[in-house]
């Protein structure tokens, strides 16, 4: 369907108006342009080079993969979008040249994938072609010249402030916030009457342009007036009300009219659809789930080079440091000693070094509470909740540790591992019994969370205890025990490590609620949980469901 669409608009598009795909991996120096580095070699002097968006000046440009376009190229697309111009002030150059172009994003994205919203709102039309069949597309209903010609009188059509009113009042209904939403429908209800020869919008342009554009990002069904308050006082019945009655239209005011044009252009299915996305936008915005994305020197994805040393384990960027040497050819030969040759003269201010980004394992760090007399009936639980985390870490690639604290200290009886048969293991051997050394466990999950952290790795700290801790680490009672568990968690709250701490006592307790807000930490009421139950508020919680 999308290559039969993209076919439509080829068609449709005036030969002088060209189209180019904007790759998601472009470079800033090729989106924006730059220092041509063989010109610049050749003539001996700087040369500037105009960039993709300048190049497409006056014609349409189809970003493929548009979900996976960098946060950079994101920010570059909206600035020439908002302002039709690319400025660019680098390598001891400036260039400004005109950018105005179409953008036709396509998004190919599964599940939590979506095109940036900063990008997504300068879009008029959001077009679901998954819902719609090739027999249902046919031929267009316009041609070539026709979008010539209705180019050439779009600029000769005027929109009324009625019309103004009805799109905002729209907009306003379908709970849509922004304001380029009823900007551009009013852009396009122009264009829907250039396209039909008029010079004046009717309400057949309106309509179409609420329902091509506000109907799309409608986040909410607009109010019934069924639905008002029943206790709302009547309005009087007298000669003037019904004189007023008998002068109004019978169709309703133009932006009702418009409401209902928009409201019939939304998917049945509207609010489900905004609630599972929202669901994946807050599930993808947690480091829980594929880790945080940090730079790494030599391994990852290539975000840019820097200016820096060559030394080992750097990796050297050719292009960019020839480029940044170029510009100085001509003073450098001018000032070189005589005698010396050389076509190109390098100095150490020009090295540029390639950077790269790469998403960081997560590490899951379970410190539970082996003490007591029901820690039985824990441990069995938090055993097939260790198993069903362990069985997603093959497609996760997350790690599991196990820390059990009973009697006067805690130890660790998992390392960090993605192995089943080893953490089945260590979970078998797990005795239960004796006190609550609550601070010693705290510490020792600190420590642990630290060292992984160091790694490269994103650690996350599952606390399963009631947070009545009653051993020291000096072997003190109740009183200070629970005052050294409060002084650790308040440690570990500094160290911005995310912890869930489930609160596993058959009745929620205040002590453990109290140890969550001193660790900053989400805490989680699970009494009498089984292992299903506890591994789905763990990955809610952690953003990994």
């Amino acid at each position: 369907m999308r290559e039969q669409w993209l076919e439509l608009l080829r068609e449709l598009i005036p030969p002088s108006v060209q189209l180019r795909k904007l790759p998601p991996s472009i470079s800033d120096d090729r989106l924006l342009g730059g220092l041509d580095l063989a010109a610049t070699l050749q003539a001996g002097r700087p040369v500037m080079q105009r960039g993709l968006l300048a190049e497409t000046d006056g014609g349409v440009l189809i970003a493929v993969m548009a979900e996976r376009i960098s946060p950079s190229t994101v920010a570059h697309l909206a600035v020439a979008l908002d302002t039709g111009w690319i400025s660019i002030e680098r390598d001891g150059l400036s260039l400004r040249a005109p950018g105005r172009f179409g953008l036709i994003a396509l998004d190919e994205g599964i599940d939590d994938e979506r095109v940036s919203p900063a990008l997504a709102d300068r879009l008029a039309c959001h077009l679901d072609l998954g819902i719609v069949a090739r027999a249902d597309l046919g031929e267009s209903l316009f041609t070539s010249s026709d979008v010539i010609a209705a180019r050439a009188l779009l600029s000769k059509v005027r929109l009324s402030d009625d019309a103004i009113v009805a799109l905002t009042t729209t907009a306003v209904a379908l709970g849509i916030d922004s304001l380029r939403a009823p900007l551009l429908a009013c852009r396009v209800a122009r264009i829907a009457a250039a396209l039909d020869g008029e010079t004046i919008v009717a309400e057949q342009h309106i309509a179409c342009a609420a329902r091509l554009v506000l109907a799309p990002r409608a986040t909410r069904l607009p109010a019934n007036e069924d639905d008002a308050d029943s206790n709302e006082a009547p309005e009087p019945q007298n000669d003037q009300a019904e004189s007023a009655e008998d002068d109004r239209s019978d169709d309703g005011p133009l932006e009702d009219r418009v409401l209902e044009a928009a409201q019939a252009a939304i998917p049945a299915d509207l609010l489900k659809r905004l609630q599972d996305e929202r669901a994946m936008r807050t599930r993808s915005s947690s480091a829980g789930r594929q880790g945080t994305a940090q730079k790494a020197p030599k391994r990852g994805r290539p975000i840019g080079a820097r200016r820096g040393e060559w030394r080992a384990g750097a990796r050297l960027n050719v292009l960019e440091t020839l480029r940044a040497a170029a510009p100085w050819q001509p003073l450098r030969r001018r000032t070189r000693r005589a005698g010396k040759g050389g076509r190109l003269i390098v100095h150490k201010d020009d090295i540029r070094i390639t950077r790269f980004k790469q998403r960081s394992g997560t590490t899951t760090i379970f410190v539970v509470d082996a003490s007591g007399s029901s820690a039985l009936q824990r441990l069995a639980e938090v055993k097939g909740a260790v198993e069903l985390l362990l069985a997603e870490c093959y497609i996760r690639r997350d790690e599991v540790a196990l820390i059990a604290f009973r009697g006067r200290t805690a130890e660790l009886l998992l390392p960090p591992t993605r192995s089943l048969t080893r953490a089945k293991r260590s979970l078998a051997g797990l005795p239960g019994g004796g006190g609550t050394p609550l601070s010693s466990a705290i510490f020792a999950a600190t420590e642990l969370a630290l060292a992984v952290k160091a790694k490269g790795q994103a650690p996350t700290i599952v606390l399963m205890t009631d947070g009545r801790g009653n051993v020291a680490r000096n072997g003190g009672g109740r009183s200070e025990a629970e005052a050294e568990a409060l002084v650790a968690a308040k440690q570990l709250a500094l160290t911005g490590i995310p912890v869930v701490l489930v609160d596993s006592s058959p009745r929620p307790q205040e002590k453990a609620a109290q140890l969550a807000g001193a660790m900053h930490a989400r805490y989680v009421a699970l009494p009498h949980a089984d292992a299903t139950r506890l591994s789905r508020a763990v990955m809610a919680e952690t953003g990994r469901a």
